[in-house]
């Protein structure tokens, strides 16, 4: 009888600047027969698609941590977007100070959340960061954004550098509590650096056993795999047991080894490597032994004479 039911789809929200194609690689080796479906949305709509039914999101924190689980996947530096030609375009990296004497643009939405807003904001808003940048090429104002931002709205008259004390933003996977699935274990394996034979579901007594069993290795390990600060830890450890297996196996290569170097040390030419001696001189004798006991290279000698 055939099978009707329609294949499993993973919705995944992802907010401007996010870039998730290696996550969605990844997915699609892993799971090639759920249909991961990516939902463009801004940010500030994001948690209310969250609570819609979207199975998970790559958006920008903070959320509500009543309602949501999040974990944080990065943080991006803050930068201003100035005109090329700009003033401000001549520094190397900028101060929340150096904004003093700028009119700062601040889109509808805007992601960022200053404690004090550093200089005057025009009181025009544009409806989006997209119409803030082009504001800012007609010299309007300065945007302040994540770095993510400006790239994804670059422009060639227009130019960015970092403002080193300003707000920042962070990235996070991000889901409803209570439907914490058998997918959502999975994308936050791959977003996590697991490999493919890592156990889910963590919370588990004998995934928790067998995570355990890198020791302090799984922290490093985790990191280089996840590509950040949050891969690390229990992630870590599938990648460093493997490794864990292979170390011990070297000791036991290196003893079968030893007998033969022994055996090459008992040959009585100390000093001469093994792979360089000649076939045919080592039957010579006494001879061949005077030979090489000559500190000038007498044999070269004494066989031109």
């Amino acid at each position: 009888m055939p099978d009707d039911r329609r294949p499993e789809t993973f919705r995944l929200l992802v907010v401007p600047g996010v870039t998730p194609d290696k996550w969605t690689r990844v997915w699609s080796e892993r799971l090639p027969d759920v249909e991961l479906r990516l939902e463009p949305t801004e940010a500030a709509a994001a948690p209310g698609h969250l609570s819609a039914g979207a199975d998970a999101g790559l958006i920008r924190l903070p959320v509500d941590p009543a309602e949501f689980h999040a974990i944080p996947l990065y943080t991006e530096a803050t930068v201003a977007v100035v005109p090329k030609d700009h003033l401000l375009a001549a520094a190397d990296e900028l101060t929340v100070a150096d904004l003093a004497d700028e009119t700062l643009l601040s889109p509808l939405d805007d992601v960022l959340t200053w404690p004090a807003v550093p200089a005057p904001v025009l009181a025009e808003r544009p409806a989006t960061t997209a119409a803030a940048v082009e504001w800012v090429a007609a010299e309007v104002g300065v945007l302040v954004v994540p770095q993510s931002l400006a790239r994804a709205h670059h422009r060639k008259d227009l130019t960015y550098r970092v403002v080193t004390d300003a707000p920042q933003s962070s990235v996070a996977l991000v889901w409803v509590r209570d439907r914490h699935t058998d997918l959502v274990e999975e994308m936050i394996g791959i977003v996590r650096g697991r490999t493919a034979n890592s156990t889910r579901g963590r919370s588990s007594g004998a995934a928790a056993g067998r995570d355990g069993g890198a020791g302090g290795g799984g922290s490093s390990g985790g990191r280089g795999a996840g590509g950040g600060r949050d891969g690390g830890g229990r992630d870590g450890g599938a990648g460093v047991g493997g490794g864990g297996e292979q170390a011990g196996q070297r000791p036991a290569r290196q003893q079968g080894r030893q007998p033969a170097a022994q055996g090459r040390q008992s040959t009585g030419q100390p000093g001469r490597q093994p792979g360089r001696q000649q076939p045919g001189r080592s039957g010579t004798g006494s001879g061949a032994a005077g030979r090489g006991a000559s500190p000038r290279g007498g044999p070269a000698k004494r066989r031109g004479r």
